[in-house]
């Protein structure tokens, strides 16, 4: 019997059969977003603002209503009108309207609000399923995800007082004691991270910053940081931006031997696309440019060549989580980890989710610890130095609205079925 009339003659009852018991079919319902709402937390909306905390809801007419975080509401509010009236589940078909609708490609800011409602939007689709977002995005594949600290010294290892008193080799022994995968200090030597943070090279006068004069310093820090954590400890190391060209080689080949896990952000970013290629032909420390990343396009050719080790692209900055897909595809054929730049608290949830169904490596920039949100009731999995992920549906935040205020709602969708974007004659959303 041909497989076609085979399938024809199995009666429906014989098919349902097959559906093992305790498993029950699940399909999405007809759904439609009705409002998207922006809201200050607690303690205020951060002041830098690609690392924006304002999160947004996104609601829709069957009962379910997404969380997201990222932007500010005035751009909120011009994405809003592509978004509203739209099935909520078309994820991709509504990132791309908020992409096209406005013509011009959506700069930095604006892809950072983007990212935050299509954040919402996957976590409206795991809740309608009832399953975590790691299930709709290739499943779980790694049992945890590594951290390390921005300070270095994680704040609930040692007290302030107990931190002012510790080497360098002492604050990354304790580092790696407390399970964290990497041991993380900046190139400045100093603050802005506080009493927990490590001064060496002396402080910064009149906020003058001589790279030439620092480099044997930092280069003699790096010596001390190795002999801390050990050899089977990992440390690493943020240049931010701040070293020339000539500087940050002569410092990447000081501190090869003592193998860092990899240099963040060696160059000024608008170099790195010219000069990152050069430095990584000159010298064997692993490269992780990128926390000022917004969308593949940005650096898909660095990736594709090989030039960089890792890729500092993190949530909502790149655009969300469809858009963090495709950035994990392109890492993952060219062999290039993920480090996310820290970002806030919702983001970071998602973050787990996105990144335990990514096959390469990862490591997390995570400064929460084990301290809740008031706000969030439910946040993350954090234990021995490490970030779980967890089952809860969607995203798996919930939100306390007494600790949140209302800044703005929007409710008015665009005109037409497809905004200012036109269409090909198969449906899918093209320019105007």
């Amino acid at each position: 019997m041909k497989r076609r009339d085979f399938a024809k003659s199995v009666p429906a009852a014989a098919a349902a059969a097959w559906i093992p018991s305790g498993f029950t079919s699940t399909r999405l319902p007809e759904a439609q977003v009705t409002r998207i709402r922006a809201f200050e937390p607690s303690g205020g909306l951060r002041g830098d603002f690609n690392q924006s905390n304002m999160l947004i809801t996104v609601e829709t007419d069957v009962g379910i209503t997404g969380v997201g975080e990222g932007g500010s509401p005035d751009l909120v509010r011009r994405l809003a009108p592509s978004v509203i009236g739209k099935n909520p589940f078309d994820t991709e078909r509504i990132w791309q309207y908020m992409y096209m609708d406005r013509f011009y490609s959506p700069g930095r800011e604006l892809i950072h609000a983007l990212g935050g409602i299509d954040m919402a939007l996957w976590d409206i689709k795991g809740k309608a399923l009832d399953v975590p977002l790691y299930q709709l995005v290739g499943g779980r594949l790694r049992d945890h995800i590594e951290l390390y600290t921005t300070s270095g010294l994680p704040g609930h290892v040692a007290s302030t007082a107990e931190a002012r008193g510790m080497s360098l080799p002492e604050r990354a022994a304790a580092t790696m004691e407390a399970g964290y995968a990497v041991y993380r200090v900046d190139g400045e030597g100093t603050g802005p991270y506080g009493p927990s943070g490590i001064t060496f090279g002396g402080p910064i006068q009149d906020r003058v910053f001589d790279t030439r004069d620092r480099v044997p310093l930092i280069a003699e820090a790096c010596h001390q940081i190795r002999e801390g954590v050990g050899p089977d400890g990992d440390w690493m190391i943020d240049f931010h931006q701040k070293f020339d060209f000539t500087d940050a080689l002569e410092l990447c080949r000081r501190i090869e031997d003592d193998r860092p896990y990899c240099v963040e952000d060696p160059l000024r970013e608008e170099h790195f696309r010219t000069q990152v290629p050069k430095l990584r032909a000159m010298t064997t420390c692993p490269l992780a440019p990128g926390e000022e990343w917004g969308q593949r396009w940005e650096f898909h050719t660095l990736v594709e060549n090989r030039d960089i080790d890792h890729a500092r692209a993190t949530l909502p900055n790149v655009g969300g989580i469809t858009e963090m897909l495709k950035i994990m595809a392109i890492c993952e054929t060219h062999t290039v980890g993920i480090i996310p730049h820290f970002t806030g608290p919702v983001a970071t949830a998602a973050l787990v989710h996105t990144l335990t169904a990514f096959p390469g490596r990862v490591l997390m920039e995570f400064n929460y610890g084990p301290d809740p949100i008031d706000y969030l009731p439910e946040f993350v999995d954090f234990r021995n130095g490490k970030l779980w992920p967890n089952a809860r549906p969607g995203i798996g935040v919930t939100l306390e609205p007494d600790l949140l205020t209302l800044i703005e709602e929007f409710t008015e969708g665009g005109p037409g079925p497809a905004g200012r974007t036109y269409l090909r004659r198969d449906g899918s959303p093209t320019h105007w």
